[in-house]
Parts: structure tokens; sequence; C-alpha cells
């Protein structure tokens, strides 16, 4: 019996991680899929990410507009009524049997709000994570206790989201779907990503990939260290564009700024996945405080400095040095990520965020699990039981 299943997507970041589940759903023969994009995936500002979506086939619908003009905490908080009035009409219009969400983006406080109301059945991804230094954290494990099935990365995660009073049935570990490019996809080699980028990545070159502390009432108070200490670095700087919270327009303009006084780099507005991949394998270092520094760099042993709070608590492979949002620290960790004695330590390493058959996994179970009323009705643990 077909089931409907709806995936909502709010950017380039977990479009990039849910590419595969989406390519499986639509295959499925059993499947109805249905999309829903919102947030900066429709802004200009952002680059209009939607369109990487309809080119890679997939079929678009429901747009939500809902991202404002801004660059405030208060902003932010807008776009969440704006999302939700917004959803309430177009799921309960498209009433799915399941809905997907993905991750920790505090636009997801909307569709799981009304997917509650609307007694529509929320399967999450990547619940059971740390990030102790953003509001992310608070909301993904909102949107946990909010879901109904449970796909986790690692096994940490897992037995994170089932000490939070989840049934153990709900709760799969799957890996990171994002894993799931390396796996299935033919990476660029460096003369066609140089090509593709009109770069030349012989010489040493450092991705940064920094977004706004968005726990700190100044959310970019981090990054004054981080540029100090790039105004010391000699080699190519790489910029991606940073999430759009509130500070992400003070980020980007700063980075234009460092880039206009004749220094060599580049900033990306958006980089599809494979391109971002590629670079991952061509680069030297990744700077910053983004989760693709803790989940992704592992699979090429890539060096990664995590500079402050925002990734505060998450489960980390060898290869990522942590250091505080100081100048003088964050320089002295980025001597020892160059070292050949730190990169001779990553030799052989591997992945703790899985194995590239992720999004296998989470269709297997988004199309068999039970659609009976026992997927809605959560027991306490104890008084946990499976449906029939």
């Amino acid at each position: 019996m077909t089931r409907k299943i709806a995936v909502l997507t709010t950017s380039r970041a977990d479009y990039s991680h849910l590419y595969w589940p989406l390519r499986d759903l639509a295959a499925h023969p059993e499947v109805d899929l249905r999309i829903a994009v919102l947030g900066s995936h429709l802004s200009p500002e952002f680059g209009c990410t939607v369109r990487e979506i309809e080119k890679d086939g997939f079929r678009i619908d429901a747009r939500i507009e809902c991202l404002l003009s801004s660059d405030t905490d208060v902003g932010m908080a807008k776009t969440i009524g704006v999302a939700t009035l917004s959803l309430a009409d177009a799921l309960g219009q498209m009433r799915p049997d399941l809905l997907l969400l993905i991750a920790d983006r505090y636009e997801l406080l909307a569709p799981a709000s009304v997917a509650l109301a609307l007694r529509i059945p929320i399967a999450h991804i990547e619940g059971g994570e740390i990030s102790a230094g953003a509001i992310d954290d608070a909301v993904r494990n909102a949107v946990t206790k909010m879901s109904h099935i449970h796909f986790t990365g690692t096994e940490s995660a897992r037995l994170r989201v089932i000490a939070m009073g989840e049934e153990e049935w709900r709760v799969h570990r799957t890996g990171a779907p994002s894993l799931d490019h390396l796996r299935r996809q033919t990476l660029f080699t460096r003369e066609q990503l140089e090509s593709r980028l009109q770069l030349d990545l012989s010489r040493p070159t450092t991705l940064v990939v920094y977004h706004p502390v968005t726990l700190l009432r100044d959310t970019t108070q981090e990054a004054d260290a981080l540029f100090a200490a790039l105004e010391s670095l000699p080699e190519q700087i790489l910029f991606c564009y940073p999430n759009a919270d509130a500070g992400s327009r003070a980020l980007i303009e700063r980075t234009r700024s460092f880039l206009s006084r004749g220094r060599q780099g580049r900033l990306f507005v958006n980089l599809d996945s494979l391109t971002y991949w590629s670079l991952l394998r061509q680069v030297d270092l990744l700077l910053g405080n983004s989760s693709s520094g803790i989940m992704e760099t592992p699979s090429f042993a890539l060096p990664t400095v995590n500079i402050g709070l925002r990734q505060e608590g998450r489960e980390r492979a060898r290869n990522v040095l942590e250091c505080s949002p100081e100048t003088q620290s964050i320089l002295e960790t980025v001597r020892v990520a160059r070292s050949e004695e730190f990169r001779r330590s990553l030799r052989g390493m591997t992945n703790p965020y899985g194995d590239g058959h992720a999004s296998e996994r989470i269709v297997r179970v988004l199309t068999t699990v039970p659609l009976s009323q026992e997927l809605l009705i959560k027991y306490p643990t104890s008084a946990a039981k499976a449906p029939a």
C-alpha cells in the first residue's frame, strides 16, 4: 500500500544530508514523496538554493516563504511564527502519513509543532547529538521529544535518545546520511575541481566554515579571534557562507572585507554537495565551528580545528582539535594540525558517524514501520511496547 511521505528541507546544509534519502524515497514503488522547502532555500541573498533541488530532478510540492530579511534574534523568532502559519495550511492540505525532518535548525520548531497538532507522525534524523553552544541543541531535543521515529548518527546518540525516555523500538542507529555521498558518488579530481571553481589547489589551502554562535547574546563575539588569527595565516583561505542566523550578515561583511585587502581566497555563497565533498578531499585544513567539521571531515582524515562554544559536547573523531576562541589558541592549534606528526596519527582512522549506508536504512524503516495508532502514542519507557 502506497504511503505518502513528506520531507522538509530548510537550507543548503540539510538538503546535502537529505539528498540520498530523497533519491531512495523517490525511487521506491510504494512511496508518494512530497517535498516542502522553506527558509534560506527561497532567499536570493543566500543563493536561492531551491533551484539546486529542482535541478536534481525533484518536484517541489510546497514553498514556504518565511525567512525575514533580518540579522537579529527577533527576526529568527518571527521566522518561526511565519513558518508555523504557512505550514499549517500546507501540511493540513497535504496530510502525509509521515513527515521526515533532519537535524536542529531553529525553523524545525514550526513543522514539528504543526505536525503534532495535525497528528502526523514525525521521523527525525540526527537526534541525540550535542552542540551546547547553540540554540540548535534545545531545538534538536525538543524535536526529538515530538518525534515518533529516530535515526541517529552514532551509538552514543542512540543511547542518549533512549535515555530521554524514547522507546527502543523507535530508535535506529543509521549513521549520518551525508556520508552516503562518499560511497555513492565519484568525487571531482583536483583538476576538475580547480576548473570548476577557478582555483589553484596546489598551494596550501584552508577552508573556513564558521557560523554565528546563537546561544551568545552577541552571536559573532567569538569571530574576533578567528579573523585576527586569519590575518597571520599565509595560505589561500576559502570561506563558505554562514547559516542564516542572527549575525550571519555581519560575518559575511567581515569576510568580504578580509578578502578585499588583497588576501588570496574566495567566499562561496553555495557549494553543491559533490563540489563541497570534493573540496574537503583537497584542502589541507578545515577551520571553524560547523558540524561538518565534526561529522564529515573524518571521512578524509582532514585535520580540523574546531573553535569555541558552538559544537561543545558533540562526539568527535581524532582528526578534530579543539581550541578556545582566542587568537593565540587558534594559531597554536592550527600549528599542531599542520604538523606531519599529527597527520601521521590520523592514518587508518574511521568516521564514527557512519559507513555510507544511512539512506537505505532510513528508507527501510520509513517504508515498513506500521502506520497504526500505536505509532502516535508514546509510552513511558517502563511501559514501552512496539506496535503490532
